[in-house]
C-alpha cells in the first residue's frame, strides 16, 4: 500500500508572523499524528525559518524549484547542494507557474529532475495540460511528453523515491477542478507509462493531483486508486483546510 503523501506549495505568500501561526495552528491541529506524508513548501527565503519550525516534527521541508547546477554565477538561483544543507528532502520540478511564466521546457525540467536526485533530494514532478490541449483531447499525450522527457534523461531509475503530480494547468487557481473519474484516468495513463518500463517502480511510485483541491473535493479525488494524494496550493495556506485535506488523505490509506 501506498502511504498518502500531501505537500502544500505555499508560493509567494506569507510572512515570519503569519508562518509562524500557520506551522503553529497545524501542529495544534495534530498534523503531526497523521499517517500521511506531510510536506510544507515555503518560499525559498522562509526555509530556514519553516525547518526551525517543523524540526522534531515529522513534516518535511521542501523548495519550490531549484536550479540545475551545483553552483557558480548564476545570480539569484539556489542549488541542490544548498537545499540540502539547508535541511529539504523535497523539491518541486516543473511547476506550471515556472513552465509558463518562466519559459521552463520539458527538457530543462528534465534536467532540473536529473539536479535534484543527483543530491538526494525528492523530486515531485508536475504534469499537465493547458485547457486549449484539453479541448483538443490532448490531455494524456502532452502528460506522456512531459514524462518521456524526463524518462529520456534520468531513466526509469531517476523515478525511484521520485513524485509525480498531475496539475490540469486549466484547473490551478481557478476554482474549477477534474472530476475524481477524469483524474483518475489520467493518473493510471502515467502509471501504466512506467510500469511498460518497470513495474515495480510504477507501482511504488505516488502520484499526486494538484489543481484547486479543496476539503469538499479531497475524499472524493484520494479515493481513487492511483491518486495518492495532492500538491496543495491555496488552501495550504489556511490550517484548517489543509488540515482537513490531509484528513481525507489519511482516511484513503487505512
Amino acid at each position: 500500500m501506498r502511504r498518502a503523501l500531501v505537500a502544500g506549495n505555499w508560493k509567494m505568500n506569507g510572512d515570519r508572523r503569519s508562518i509562524r501561526k500557520l506551522v503553529n495552528d497545524l501542529l495544534a491541529f495534530g498534523i503531526d499524528d497523521l499517517n500521511v506524508d506531510i510536506v510544507l513548501c515555503p518560499p525559498s527565503i522562509y526555509l530556514d525559518f519553516v525547518g526551525q519550525l517543523i524540526k522534531g516534527t515529522s513534516i518535511k521541508l521542501g523548495a519550490q524549484d531549484l536550479n540545475r547546477r551545483d553552483k557558480g554565477a548564476y545570480t539569484g538561483e539556489i542549488s541542490g547542494p544548498m537545499l540540502r544543507d539547508i535541511g529539504c528532502d523535497y523539491v518541486i520540478i516543473g511547476h506550471c507557474e515556472r513552465r509558463l511564466g518562466f519559459g521552463e521546457t520539458d527538457l530543462s525540467v528534465a534536467k532540473k529532475f536529473a539536479g535534484a536526485k543527483a543530491h538526494g533530494l525528492k523530486p515531485i514532478l508536475c504534469v499537465g495540460e493547458t485547457l486549449e490541449q484539453k479541448t483538443k483531447g490532448l490531455s494524456q499525450t502532452v502528460v506522456i511528453e512531459q514524462l518521456n522527457a524526463v524518462l529520456a534523461r534520468v531513466g526509469i531509475e531517476g523515478f525511484r523515491n521520485s513524485i509525480v503530480s498531475y496539475e490540469p494547468i486549466w484547473a490551478i487557481g481557478t476554482g474549477r477542478t477534474i472530476t475524481p473519474e477524469e483524474g483518475q484516468k489520467v493518473h493510471r495513463v502515467i502509471r501504466e507509462r512506467l510500469a511498460s518500463v518497470d513495474e515495480e517502480i510504477a507501482q511504488e511510485i505516488r502520484i499526486l493531483y494538484g489543481g484547486s483541491v479543496k476539503p469538499h473535493n479531497a475524499w472524493d479525488l484520494f479515493s481513487e486508486s492511483d491518486i495518492d494524494g495532492g500538491l496543495i496550493g491555496k488552501a495550504a495556506l489556511d490550517a484548517k483546510d489543509f488540515m482537513d485535506i490531509c484528513l481525507a488523505a489519511n482516511g484513503k490509506k487505512q
